[in-house]
C-alpha cells in the first residue's frame, strides 16, 4: 500500500488556513508553518504538523504550497535571507505552487530562479474569497506545464475549479489582475451608483433587488452590498491594502506592455484613497464609505422614522 505523501503548507492567513483545513479534510497529509501562533494551533487541531520555519516545511515535503500576502513576502520565503533559510536548495522541495497574487514580473523571476535548482514552479492564484475558500469554489487558475497541471489537478480541485491558463508562469498571474481589476472596480462603481440612488431617495436594498435582475448585475452588488455593506457590517474578510496591492499590480503589468488603462486608473486611485483614509487592514467593503462620505449619504436600509 502506498504511503500518502507529506504536503507542505506556508501562510495560514485568511485564505491559506481554510485552503489548508480543506487538504487536510480530504485526507492528506500537512506539515505547515505560519508566522502566527493562533493559526499553527488552528491548523495542528485538525492534524496537521507544525514546523518551525518555512525552510523546515520544503525540507519535508516534496510539493509546497504558498499562500502569501504581498510579492516581497514571497520572495523572502522562496529565497530566505540566506542561502539555509529560503526553499531554494531544501532537501526535499520538488514542486512549488505558489497560490498568492504577486504580478507577472515577479513571478517568472522567481520561476526561473527555483527551475534553475531543479524545482518546477505551478502560478497558481486564486480567486473567490474567504468564503469560497471554506466552501471550496474558488477559482484555481494554473500556468504550468501542461503535464504539472494533470498531475496536480486534483489536489487542486480540494480548493475550487481548477483551470489551465497557459504553459508559462506568470499568465495565472495576468489572469487573477484583470480579475481582481474588474471586482474592484465593480466595488468602486457600485458604491457610487447606490449612493447616488441613496441620495435621491431609493432604498439601497431595493435597487440592490432590481439591478440583481437587471443589465448592472455584478458581483458586488449581488454579495458584498447585501450582506456586508447595506448592514452596516464591513466583514467580507478580505483587506483593502490588500485589494488596493492587486490594483496596483494590474495597473504597473498593464502600463509596461502597453495597455491603457484610464478607467482602472481611476479604481486605483479610490482605493488608495480607501487605504490612506482607513487603514490597509480595513475591510475592501469599506471603500464604499470614502463614497459616502463624498456624497453626504450613508447607504443603508431606510426605516419608518428616517427623515428624507
Amino acid at each position: 500500500m502506498t504511503e500518502t505523501p507529506m504536503l507542505g503548507f506556508i501562510g495560514l492567513g485568511n485564505m491559506g488556513l481554510p485552503m489548508a483545513s480543506r487538504m487536510l479534510a480530504a485526507g492528506h497529509k500537512l506539515v505547515a508553518f505560519d508566522l502566527r501562533r493562533e493559526a499553527c494551533d488552528a491548523l495542528a487541531a485538525q492534524g496537521a504538523e507544525i514546523a518551525t520555519s518555512p525552510r523546515a516545511v520544503a525540507d519535508r515535503a516534496k510539493t509546497v504550497f504558498l499562500s502569501l500576502p504581498t510579492p516581497q513576502v514571497v520572495r523572502a520565503v522562496i529565497e530566505g535571507q540566506h542561502q539555509a533559510e529560503g526553499l531554494i536548495g531544501a532537501a526535499s522541495i520538488k514542486v512549488l505552487v505558489d497560490l498568492s497574487t504577486t504580478g507577472a514580473s515577479i513571478t517568472k523571476a522567481l520561476a526561473q530562479q527555483v527551475q534553475a535548482v531543479g524545482i518546477r514552479y505551478v502560478d497558481s492564484p486564486v480567486s473567490g474569497g474567504v468564503n469560497g475558500a471554506v466552501k471550496g469554489t474558488l477559482a484555481v487558475m494554473c500556468a504550468c506545464a501542461r503535464t504539472d497541471y494533470e498531475s496536480l489537478e486534483a489536489l487542486l480541485s480540494v480548493f475550487g475549479k481548477a483551470f489551465h491558463v497557459g504553459e508559462t508562469p506568470g499568465l495565472g498571474q495576468s489572469m487573477k489582475l484583470a480579475n481582481n481589476m474588474l471586482s474592484a472596480t465593480a466595488m468602486a462603481a457600485s458604491a457610487e451608483a447606490i449612493a447616488f440612488g441613496v441620495k435621491q431617495g431609493l432604498d439601497p436594498m431595493v435597487m440592490a433587488e432590481v439591478i440583481n435582475v437587471s443589465t448592472g448585475a455584478n458581483t458586488a452588488i449581488r454579495d458584498k452590498f447585501p450582506k456586508a455593506i447595506i448592514p452596516r457590517l464591513f466583514n467580507f474578510g478580505f483587506a483593502s491594502g490588500l485589494m488596493n496591492k492587486d490594483v496596483q499590480l494590474c495597473l504597473q503589468e498593464a502600463q509596461a506592455c502597453g495597455v491603457p488603462m484610464a478607467v482602472g486608473s481611476a479604481v486605483g486611485a479610490i482605493w488608495n484613497e480607501t487605504v490612506e483614509q482607513l487603514g490597509a487592514e480595513s475591510d475592501f467593503t469599506e471603500v464604499a464609505k470614502i463614497i459616502e462620505t463624498k456624497a453626504g449619504v450613508v447607504i443603508e436600509v431606510k426605516t419608518p422614522s428616517s427623515k428624507e
